[in-house]
């Protein structure tokens, strides 16, 4: 094929789970029963496959910051459409911003050092896991765990968010743990 790169990186779809995540840490939980973070990220990788040619890395932590940006710009014209407003520049830097501090927050959940090339694709390889395995948990074991390691919110506010009691997102958060620990051993 003429013109055509070699495949460095993973498929896009490869990073589905990753992306939902990150707009799932986004969207504000008033917001979700009008917007769909699948469909959002549904959106990310068909602007990502049309645009494809335009992605200069070589490596699958470029490949991730790409997509990443792409998400925060599909984010933000998702919110626009809510508000019903002109393009807010600032509100695009600010998701970027906040989808950059999400991913690096997940990254020193996972605790690795960046000592080399094999770290670095360690740990790609791993944020991906997590979130294929965040997708296998109950919504409300996966809530709560997003909310608390992810996010670090305080078990009383995750109460509060999600109208439960303290004992109960106490066991909703245990179990999801539990499950995501199996899930990630495998």
């Amino acid at each position: 094929m003429a013109g055509a790169r070699p495949s460095l990186t993973k498929p896009l779809e490869h990073f589905r789970e990753y992306l939902r995540l990150l707009a799932r840490l986004q969207i504000d939980p008033r917001l979700r029963a009008k917007l769909d973070p699948s469909d959002v990220v549904q959106e990310t990788l068909l602007k990502a496959h049309e645009r494809r040619d335009q992605f200069r890395g070589q490596s699958d932590a470029e490949l991730a910051g790409w997509l990443r940006q792409i998400l925060a710009n599909q984010l933000a014209e998702a919110l626009r459409s809510f508000r019903r407003q002109q393009r807010d520049v600032d509100l695009e830097k600010s998701l970027e911003s906040a989808l950059e501090e999400s991913s690096a927050r997940i990254q020193r959940w996972l605790s690795l050092d960046q000592a080399g090339p094999g770290q670095q694709a360690l740990r790609n390889e791993q944020l991906l896991q997590l979130g294929e395995a965040l997708a296998e948990l109950p919504d409300d074991q996966r809530t709560v765990v997003e909310m608390r390691h992810l996010q670090g919110y305080a078990v009383a506010r995750i109460s509060e968010e999600m109208a439960r009691t303290t004992p109960s997102v106490t066991g909703l958060l245990r179990r999801g743990m539990k499950k995501l620990r199996e899930l990630l051993k495998d």
